[in-house]
């Protein structure tokens, strides 16, 4: 399992991403904005997964974010919107 601090990390770098972007980055852009290897990113991404962070779960059999709450990654019924700009979806 990573280290926490990396996790921490991990986690502010995809909310931030998604508040900032309106979808979850890859975990390759994880590894080059976080300085690590495409692998540790990728390893460090299920860590996250597997430490049980509420609302955090991965299309099945990918390495891809589906979800990471209160956001989904796939369109959804439930729009959110800031002053006027919808870019983002809820779990």
């Amino acid at each position: 399992m990573a280290e926490p601090q990396l996790l921490a990390r991990m986690y502010h770098t995809i909310m931030s991403r998604l508040v900032n972007d309106g979808r979850a980055p890859h975990y390759t852009e994880l590894a080059k904005e976080m300085s690590l290897s495409p692998e540790e990113a990728r390893v460090a991404l299920h860590d996250l997964e597997n430490a049980g962070v509420p609302g955090l779960w991965l299309q099945p059999g990918t390495d891809y974010i589906a979800s990471f709450a209160p956001f989904s990654n796939i369109p959804t019924q439930y729009l959110i919107s800031v002053d006027g700009q919808q870019k983002w979806y809820g779990q």
